[in-house]
């Protein structure tokens, strides 16, 4: 996938700003059934926001990663306890 532009980037934040979150990662953090989750939100919506109920910042830079790995998803924001993660649906002919 081809990095995207900074305008692209903000673009895509200015659209994210009214959505709300489609997943909830809790205390157990990211599990298999989650990641299938944001794979199903990802291909319906393209771009999601993702809220964490963990107060640990670095926990959560880690699940931005891991879910930008594991899924082939762009991370987009991250603000507070709310990740902004996008990924193209190449099977949507909108």
């Amino acid at each position: 996938m081809n990095p995207l532009s900074d305008k692209v980037k903000r673009e895509l934040k200015a659209k994210a700003h009214h959505l709300n979150p489609v997943v909830t990662i809790g205390d157990k953090g990211l599990s298999k059934p989650v990641l299938k989750e944001l794979a199903i939100a990802l291909d319906a919506h393209e771009l999601i926001k993702v809220r964490i109920h963990s107060d640990d910042r670095e926990e959560r830079v880690k699940i931005m990663s891991e879910i930008v790995s594991s899924l082939g998803a762009t991370p987009i924001d991250h603000i507070g306890k709310v990740l902004i993660v996008y990924r193209k649906n190449e099977k949507n002919t909108d």
